[in-house]
């Protein structure tokens, strides 16, 4: 805030910067183990490049949707309210806050894996007592954002270098100390010239890629401290590119210091144990420290986020007034006990996890990709209607190319994450809507349309398929 109370605004620097704090996560430090898993590197170019072009779409629609419908303003869920109607938006709005939970347990996961090297008990960070852990801290993170702590930006700047000079340090390092005979042995991830396996490889790593661009949307969010409207479009595409850069060079490079099956079966944080190979112990210490400092300042962050996405959903009668709720130091309290809850629930689900890390990264992705996709349906909407194009019709064929583009990548993700996980979020999803019956109910509303009703039998039939594919081992988490 500025000194007169006005928000300060921003150069075009300083917000590229905000956009590249928002989008380097915990995922980044995970990528050459998914990777390496998945595919060689000709299916990492050809994954980078459709998930780059894809989440670039993304990004401009809602970069679009920001400057089209000012006035809905109430974070992702809202494009999908307007545009779908009440139950929509509140699934939309329910898995948005969900994800981020979800997204939130695989950073305690993170933490215990890293610290998990020098302590054996804590294991790949889902062990019993590495969950015992866990459970304190999400807790006592709680109490503290309970208390009053607001992301103070001085916290996000030591969490923004924290992440990044570890990650340009590995780049470096990793060029420096790559062997050229590993690379090309990792070429291929299966046969040599299997044209028809690499689709296969490629759509296996789509998940991770939704996983690492989480919080693209959060470019539009910062329109508002612009200098100037063109700044928001220049700082959004400047910061996509450098962070896919970014992205792109850690999972590349990783394929020229250790072969893909050593790759594939690295602890987490994986770009610890690639700097390890190449430089010697202090490579792994040096990326723990960097990870543990910037997860704990994005689970924090998270942490908010995913209590406010709940409280003004509940301030704009899209979910129970409960939620609504602040305490004395306007916090709000009851939709921060439900974000502690969901988390604490998805992590004691980890222990049952062969893989933890990546069952809750895939998890977090395939819940956020229904507000995506519903965004993105949005936009389509619009040009389709032509609403909101009467002065400046000069925009439509742009932003028609841009929207079409967007909800086709994002129906591709909704099939390449598989079966598994869309039963998995009907898990979550079908119990959540006895928060929109309380709704309802509180506003003296009908309950569902016809079509409504239909889409509640889809999420209940998918909530018990899923559930018995659970107890019957069909489904493995």
């Amino acid at each position: 805030m500025g000194a007169n109370g006005a928000l300060q605004k921003v150069p075009v620097g300083v917000l590229t910067g905000m956009v590249v704090g928002g989008m380097v996560g915990a995922g980044v430090f995970s990528i050459p183990r998914n990777f390496a898993q998945a595919t060689g590197v000709y299916g990492a170019l050809i994954a980078w490049a459709i998930a780059g072009a894809g989440m670039l779409m993304l990004a401009f629609v809602f970069q679009t949707l920001a400057n089209r419908k000012p006035d809905l303003d109430a974070g992702v869920y809202a494009y999908a309210r307007a545009g779908f109607g009440p139950y929509v938006g509140f699934f939309s709005a329910f898995g948005y806050w969900a994800s981020a939970c979800v997204g939130n347990v695989s950073y305690w996961i993170l933490i215990k894996s890293t610290l998990g090297a020098f302590f054996p008990a804590l294991g790949q960070g889902n062990t019993l007592i590495a969950v015992l852990i866990s459970s304190v801290g999400i807790w006592l993170f709680h109490f503290l954002v309970l208390r009053g702590v607001k992301e103070a930006a001085a916290i996000n700047k030591v969490v923004t270098i924290a992440k990044v000079i570890p990650l340009l340090l590995f780049v470096v390092l990793a060029i420096f100390y790559l062997k050229p005979a590993v690379f090309a042995a990792n070429l291929w991830g299966g046969a040599e010239g299997d044209y028809g396996n690499l689709f296969e490889q490629v759509k296996a790593t789509m998940l991770v890629t939704v996983f690492v661009f989480l919080g693209i949307e959060g470019a539009s969010n910062y329109s508002r401290f612009a200098q100037r409207r063109e700044d928001v479009g220049i700082a959004t595409v400047t910061g996509f590119l450098g962070v896919l850069a970014l992205f792109a060079s850690v999972s590349i490079l990783a394929y020229g210091v250790l072969p893909r099956a050593e790759l594939a079966q690295l602890r987490q944080p994986s770009v610890g144990g690639v700097l390890e190979a190449a430089v010697g112990h202090w490579g792994a210490v040096f990326i723990g420290a960097g990870v543990i400092v910037s997860v704990l300042g994005a689970y924090l962050a998270w942490t908010l986020m995913a209590a406010e996405v709940l409280s003004v959903a509940a301030k704009n009668k899209d979910m129970p007034a409960f939620l609504a709720r602040e305490n004395a130091n306007q916090v709000p309290s009851a939709a921060l006990f439900m974000t502690s809850l969901l988390i604490q629930l998805v992590l004691i689900a980890t222990l049952f996890s062969d893989d933890a890390f990546t069952f809750a990264l895939s998890l977090c992705s395939h819940l956020s990709l229904i507000p995506y996709f519903l965004s993105a349906a949005f936009a389509l909407m619009l040009v389709f209607r032509k609403e909101t194009y009467d002065k400046d019709p000069g925009d439509l064929g742009k932003d028609t190319i841009v929207a079409v583009l967007a909800t086709i990548y994002t129906i591709f993700l909704l099939f390449a994450g598989g079966t598994k996980f869309l039963l998995l979020g009907f898990i979550i999803y079908a119990p959540g809507t006895i928060l929109y019956y309380m709704t309802r109910k509180e506003q003296g509303k009908q309950l569902f349309t016809p079509a409504e009703w239909v889409l509640f039998g889809i999420a209940v039939a998918g909530c018990v398929i899923g559930i018995h594919g659970l107890a019957t081992g069909y489904i493995t988490i």
